[in-house]
């Protein structure tokens, strides 16, 4: 993938240069939505200018680029996603230099990702089509790959007419219509390593991180006056885009301890098939679900939820499905007990905790169900003939009594009937109060198709897809972790 690297012409930063579309354009067709300044020092032609008109000038250029940087990196320290940020720098430093379109490639040097290349104004099949000129024709990919003289913004003012530069990046161009390029490289640490000097200025080095280009409809090039202020906004996401980056990288280290101390398999019992699903969110909280077999072909099956997030709240949730496992082969056949000694094994290892379980017994050739639960959601049967939730007893959350105990509730499932245990996630992650997230989950399942009903895991697919936010976004508790046990009886 590429944008031309015009070496030959290129104008390094720092150069004074005329721009050919001295009028900010559209960005992809949207009005920039901070206006960038085009003001100039220069007299107006034929009229002199007092030296205080100059240096008055002046200082409202100074004025307005301030206030333009301040209001861009306001909204880029807005943005606490690295998919959000990286199209916000984007779309700001297409602002800032004028041009229409654009892509931005994340690829840190340290090659422990995530990467990303993303496009402005470009669609996939577009992005596909520069990705076909050789990296080491670009100015990004030359950045990124490390090789020498690659560091430093590059402008390629008119593609398509310079001779110079690889055919395969002028018909790249002229395919897509853009004749001219500028690439800035993101790197943390830039500013120390270009320019300072003294005994601090080796103290950081740079690590990049990736490159941003913006591509011009007609030959152009930015003015040294809008290098200049894309520069100090690259550098200032640069270090933005770094500790995003960290935090991502936490959250999939997290989420992958989550994964590991969930069963790897759910066991094959007859009269019963089992499916699970589990969306992580952010914070890697401490949902988990657990299914064993027991015996005289009987079954365990467990969900619960563990306050809080991260290690220590995995480190609970490892526990706490420790135990109960133990605590089912034991005395399995009384949920109660089982939920009990959970109380005390919680209130034991992890005295400032709180969690919700559920435990259920099941004898799938009888089917029946025997449960109980600790400050759980109720589980939901469907089937073709009925959606309902399962009546259960109040109790309170494990570790908020001194001394945890609810009665088990025992239900019979129909053929062909699904059972699904969930965890509150499910129901905050739709930003609606309690009784609506309630009535959203007992509409989905009630909506699974009559083809999908023979597999459980696409029953719970069906009520994830359904019950959460059409556009993929939480509109609140986007933190909140979501398992879902779906357990389909013959």
């Amino acid at each position: 993938m590429g944008v031309c690297d015009a070496i030959r012409h290129n104008a390094p930063v720092g150069k004074p240069t005329a721009m050919s579309a001295p009028h900010l354009p559209k960005v992809a067709g949207i009005d920039p939505m901070v206006p960038v300044s085009t003001h100039t020092a220069a007299p107006t032609e034929g009229i002199p200018s007092a030296p205080g008109a100059f240096i008055q000038d002046r200082l409202a250029g100074w004025v307005s680029d301030l206030t333009t940087l301040h209001e861009l990196t306001e909204r880029l320290a807005g943005t606490s996603t690295l998919d959000s940020a990286l199209h916000e720098l984007l779309v700001a430093g297409a602002a800032l230099v004028g041009a229409a379109r654009g892509l931005l490639v994340l690829e840190p040097a340290d090659g422990r990702g995530p990467s990303r290349t993303i496009g402005l104004g470009l669609s996939h099949a577009e992005l596909g089509h520069i990705e076909t000129v050789p990296r080491s024709a670009t100015a990004y990919g030359r950045f990124l790959d490390g090789l020498p003289d690659s560091g430093a913004p590059l402008a390629s003012p008119d593609i398509i007419g310079d001779p110079g530069l690889d055919p395969g990046c002028r018909e790249v161009a002229a395919r897509l219509g853009y004749a001219a390029s500028y690439t800035q490289p993101l790197a943390t640490g830039a500013a120390e390593a270009a320019g300072a000097t003294g005994p601090d200025a080796t103290a950081r080095t740079t690590v990049r991180l990736g490159a941003a280009v913006w591509l011009y409809d007609e030959p152009a090039e930015p003015r040294e006056r809008q290098c200049h202020l894309v520069g100090v906004y690259a550098r200032y996401a640069a270090e933005h885009l770094a500790r995003l980056l960290e935090l991502e990288r936490a959250r999939a280290d997290a989420a992958a301890l989550a994964e590991e101390l969930l069963p790897s398999r759910l066991p094959r019992i007859p009269g019963v098939r089992l499916a699970a699903r589990r969306r992580a969110g952010p914070g890697a909280g401490g949902d988990w679900y657990d299914a064993l077999p027991l015996p005289d072909n009987a079954l365990g099956l467990a969900i619960g939820s563990v306050g809080g997030s991260g290690p220590a709240a995995l480190a609970a949730m490892g526990r706490l499905r420790a135990g109960l496992r133990a605590y089912a082969v034991m005395e399995g056949e009384d949920p109660v007990a089982v939920l009990s000694d959970l109380e005390l094994l919680l209130r034991m290892t992890e005295p400032s905790a709180a969690a919700t379980a559920l435990y259920a017994y099941c004898e799938p050739d009888r089917r029946t169900i025997v449960l109980a639960g600790a400050g759980h959601t109720p589980p939901l049967v469907t089937g073709e003939r009925r959606t309902e939730f399962v009546e259960t007893t109040l109790s309170a959350p494990l570790g908020m009594l001194s001394c945890w105990e609810a009665p088990s509730v025992e239900f019979t499932p129909r053929p062909g009937e699904t059972v699904l245990f969930y965890t509150d996630g499910l129901l905050r992650r739709t930003g609606d109060t309690r009784d609506r997230a309630f009535a959203r989950l007992h509409a989905a399942a009630a909506g699974v198709p009559k083809v999908l009903r023979q597999d459980p895991g696409a029953v719970a697919d069906h009520v994830l897809r359904t019950v959460l936010p059409a556009d993929g976004t939480d509109r609140s508790a986007a933190t909140e972790d979501v398992a879902v046990l779906a357990a389909r009886f013959d």
